[in-house]
């Protein structure tokens, strides 16, 4: 079951930080850089971050979490985590499709992945998104950004 979660409850932030670490461990084990940002996140930086979050819910328990800014018809996805012990079962899918439906007919959603996250790279290409950019941050890290118009 997806769900808006309230990312300014101390509770549900640090939930939602039980998900983040280990699944941003995943990705910057992947494109062996140590420094990404949702690593070094707080229960207070989260709950200041002025995201949208909702959480995919198992059996009551937090499995994954998308976090979105939305500006007119553009959703732009800040996170999409799923906790590695339930990675494979359609979570980040599921998330996805969920946001699509609030993007709605003619809007559009952005997204951005380190370039050598190849799962996460293939998973946004398999899910229609056309690559837009890659900018290099710094020599040891580039990311990727993706759009997709909802038609």
């Amino acid at each position: 079951m997806i769900e808006k979660i309230d990312i300014t409850d101390p509770l549900i932030a640090k939930e939602v930080l039980g998900i983040q670490i280990p699944s941003y461990k995943v990705e910057a084990e992947l494109i062996r850089f140590e420094e990404l940002p949702p690593l070094k996140d707080t229960v207070e930086t989260l709950r200041d971050c002025e995201e949208t979050f909702y959480g995919y819910y198992l059996g009551g328990e937090l499995c994954g979490a998308i976090a979105i800014k939305r500006e007119a018809d553009i959703i732009d996805i800040h996170r999409l985590m799923v906790h590695p012990k339930h990675f494979r079962k359609g979570i980040a899918k599921e998330l996805l499709r969920y946001i699509e439906g609030l993007a709605g007919r003619g809007g559009a959603i952005v997204v951005a992945t380190g370039t050598q996250n190849a799962p996460a790279v293939s998973f946004y290409k398999q899910s229609g998104f056309a690559e837009t950019g890659v900018f290099l941050v710094e020599e040891r890290l580039s990311i990727t950004s993706f759009k997709k118009r909802i038609r």
